[in-house]
This record gives C-alpha cells, sequence and structure tokens, in this order.
C-alpha cells in the first residue's frame, strides 16, 4: 500500500471514529513529530511498543484495501512475553463492500460487537484436524445465549450485540447497511503468530514510503522514532 493511501484512510476513520461518540486515546492523534518530542522528555512507551498498540491499516498484500482490507486500533493488549496482562481490546473500521480473509485463532478467545453504524454480518465455519472449513454444526455464543448453526451461516448482529468467536472457529465478516464500528474485547493478542488464514495471506501491508506518515501504525514505531528504552 501507498503510504499516502493509508494517510487518506486514517484521518477519514479518525473523523468517522468521532462521529460515532467513540474516543480513542489521546496518543492514537500524535504525530510523528510529537511522537518523537514525547519520547525525547522522557515518556515510557514500552508497552504501546512491545504490544503493537495503535493503528493497523492492511491490504493483506492484495493491493485492493477497498475490496479486500481492514482498518483497526488496538487500544490495549497484554503480551505472554513482556508483562502479565491477560486481555485486549481494539476496534474495527468495517466498511460496506469490503471483505477480509476467512481465519482462526489458535490460542485467542474474542468477543467481536457491533458498537454502532450498519449491520455486522459474521460468517462462520468450524476447522477439520488439517485446516480445513469442517460442515459440523457450529454452537456458539451470541450475548451469553448459546446456539447452534450451519456451517457457513451468516450471523446478524445489529448495533449493540455481540458473539464470542472461540479457538478453532472459522469466521470472516462484512457490514451492510453502511461502516461498522466493530469492538473486539478478547485474550491477549498477537498477530504475528495467532492466525490460522484459509487461504495463506500476509497479516501485514507492504507500504510504498511515497510521503511521510500521518499517524504511525502499530508496526512503524521503531521504523521512525528514536527510542532507547
Amino acid at each position: 500500500m501507498k503510504r499516502s493511501k493509508i494517510n487518506t484512510i486514517i484521518k477519514e476513520c479518525e473523523d468517522w471514529v468521532a462521529s460515532m461518540g467513540f474516543q480513542l486515546p489521546p496518543w492514537a492523534h500524535w504525530s510523528l513529530e510529537q511522537w518523537q518530542t514525547n519520547l525525547d522528555n522522557g515518556i515510557n512507551a514500552d508497552e504501546i511498543f512491545n504490544n503493537m498498540l495503535g493503528w493497523d491499516v492492511t491490504d493483506f498484500n492484495k493491493e485492493n484495501y477497498d475490496y479486500f482490507g481492514l482498518t483497526l486500533f488496538t487500544i490495549r493488549n497484554g503480551s505472554l512475553q513482556f508483562d502479565k496482562k491477560s486481555y485486549a481490546e481494539k476496534i474495527m473500521i468495517v466498511s460496506e463492500g469490503q471483505l477480509n480473509p476467512m481465519h482462526f485463532h489458535w490460542y485467542k478467545m474474542e468477543d467481536i460487537i457491533n458498537r454502532g453504524g450498519g449491520k455486522f454480518i459474521i460468517e462462520i465455519y468450524g476447522s477439520g484436524p488439517d485446516g480445513e472449513l469442517s460442515q459440523d454444526t457450529i454452537s456458539v455464543k451470541i450475548d451469553g445465549i448459546r446456539r447452534t448453526y450451519k456451517a457457513g451461516s451468516c450471523i446478524v448482529l445489529e448495533p449493540g450485540e455481540s458473539i464470542c468467536i472461540e479457538q478453532g472457529l472459522y469466521h470472516r465478516f462484512f457490514a451492510e447497511g453502511g461502516t461498522v464500528l466493530a469492538g473486539e474485547v478478547s485474550m491477549v493478542n498477537d498477530d504475528k503468530t495467532d492466525n490460522c488464514f484459509l487461504e495463506p495471506l500476509a497479516r501485514y501491508a507492504d507500504i510504498e514510503e511515497d510521503e511521510p506518515p500521518y499517524r504511525l501504525l502499530c508496526g512503524d514505531y521503531r521504523k521512525f522514532l528514536r527510542y532507547t528504552n
């Protein structure tokens, strides 16, 4: 992806998330220069850097973000390596007409919540022993109520509704009737090792630096900042 495209996406997402009444932490809006000034003045951002908090814009290297991509912001996250925090929270901005990969998690269990906007549609399958889609029926909890679905069912979440995604449950999601602000509350999030994509994909986009970053992505910190901790 071009950095200019990422910058435009984040600017639009900042405005839209604010219009939904959802507030991100102050550092979500720091420029590169503000980050460096605050680091030079002694702030300790180890948790942000080590646990990859912040903006995350990806096209999964398919080079067609508007059709296949996702923007996320990780608000809090633990790390089995660096600290004892065992939970994570993020938001996802899911645009109508935009797809993302079918995948499951080996370790993480997560609740995904429609926090506002359009209808949030989640397609689910079980997984087989070799990582294939299973055609078995699936039992999942919707807002604490356990329900049974056929493989390949598309579950519609209205604003305020949520689904618990257990380990090994294939899922992908999309929006209908407008952009969705999706929340995620989960166990520790590790996008480097804990995703199993049905179709092998790159989790993070390769970036063409055609202009300076408007906001740093979660993978940008050590690339752009002088940080000695």
